[in-house]
């Protein structure tokens, strides 16, 4: 492949599950041309894979319409310093990694400067506000989308689109080493494991982790012997999980940069929705998914939305295939109830992961899928 020289990629990441995405793909391009230079916005996995992050990610990692309220200054600051290098030291590339709303602006810029525009892991414009789709075909010069359906949505508006297959395919696999995992984390093989996946952002720890710990003591209730694992994101440190804790006697292990090992021992899970439960479902761990925002934010959201799931594993299998507690839902009480009814039935369980089992194919699908990495390449040498 010819190589290109010199050329300087603006790669943005304002989330966890973006971070390590974008991670993969600046390894991956760096190992087909090294002369390629990435810096932007990233966390710890795109810094060790060699972006030079002129913002820290994890500053940005908000959800709901009052969290980005009282992080807008943060968020702000970022937004303008970004576009302020894109007027004055235009690169070669823009690469938008999801979190949208703050990509299509930058896109906005871009489009201004006659910055070409790769939008890799599309906003859920398929799911709600629909309308997006006009900017998006305006701003952007070619989406890279990880879902199939995707591909299909975006050709019928007229907008470039390559389906480049979704990275957790190569990222997870089913692990035969939970035995020894386990050993690791210091857990015991004989007893039920439950993960409790409070999310990758401040925001979602003070909303939904205190949900999550009273589930857990009302889970001890009727499993006494059960173990408790947290992953803690690249976008946290313990310390944010650990004051939930207080007073609270569970057998526990706070694991932090090892969230597929962590998942990899679950028996069953408690998580908040998002890439994580496509994760979990790539590993076959059954969970119960949740999810509460303020009630200005879950109106507004419901006014567009478009799908009967949040859940991308129920999304991508196109039915309720685990459980999804939202809202008024998402009592300590229903939550614990599910969690406990995966536990204990082995054909619930089965079941569950007989659905699990088909997505990897939906999602890998080699004969149409483009790589990622010439994707990039390619636009670089046009």
């Amino acid at each position: 492949m010819k190589e290109t020289t010199n050329k300087r990629v603006m790669i943005i990441a304002g989330e966890a599950s973006g971070d390590l995405h974008a991670a993969k793909l600046v390894r991956e391009v760096k190992e087909k041309n090294t002369n390629i230079i990435f810096y932007g916005i990233g966390g710890t996995n795109m810094v060790e894979a060699g972006v030079d992050a002129l913002v820290d990610s994890a500053d940005l990692a908000v959800v709901g319409l009052f969290e980005v309220l009282a992080h807008w200054n943060t968020i702000s600051s970022a937004l303008k310093k970004m576009q302020h290098l894109l007027r004055t030291e235009p690169p070669d590339l823009l690469v938008l990694t999801d979190y949208p709303d703050f990509n299509l602006r930058l896109a906005k810029t871009a489009k201004e400067c006659g910055i070409k525009v790769l939008f890799y892991i599309s906003p859920q414009v398929w799911a709600w506000r629909q309308k997006r789709v006009f900017k998006i075909r305006k701003l952007v010069d070619m989406m890279a989308v990880v879902f199939p359906f995707e591909e299909t949505f975006y050709k019928k508006y007229d907008v470039p689109v390559r389906f480049v297959g979704h990275p957790l395919v190569d990222e997870i696999h089913v692990t035969n080493n939970k035995t020894a995992l386990k050993n690791e984390f210091l857990l015991d093989n004989d007893k039920p494991v439950v993960g409790l996946f409070p999310g990758s952002r401040q925001s979602e720890i003070k909303r939904l982790l205190p949900i999550i710990v009273e589930c857990a003591k009302q889970i001890i209730k009727e499993k006494p012997n059960a173990q408790f694992v947290i992953p803690v994101a690249s976008t946290l440190k313990e310390e944010d999980i650990l004051p939930y804790f207080n007073d609270v006697e569970l057998n526990m292990r706070i694991i932090s940069q090892r969230s597929h090992d962590v998942m990899s021992v679950c028996d069953a899970v408690i998580t908040v929705s998002g890439t994580v439960t496509l994760e979990l479902a790539l590993l076959q761990i059954p969970m119960v998914v949740i999810n509460k925002i303020s009630k200005l934010s879950y109106f507004l959201v419901t006014r567009t939305l478009k799908i009967d799931h949040i859940a991308l594993c129920n999304i991508v299998a196109d039915k309720r295939v685990v459980p999804e507690l939202i809202q008024n839902d998402a009592t300590v009480e229903k939550i614990s109830n599910k969690l406990i009814t995966l536990l204990d039935d082995t054909a619930e369980r089965n079941k569950i992961i007989t659905e699990f089992s088909s997505l990897e194919d939906k999602l890998s699908n080699k004969e149409t899928k483009t790589e990622l990495s010439d994707l990039l390449i390619d636009m670089l040498e046009k």
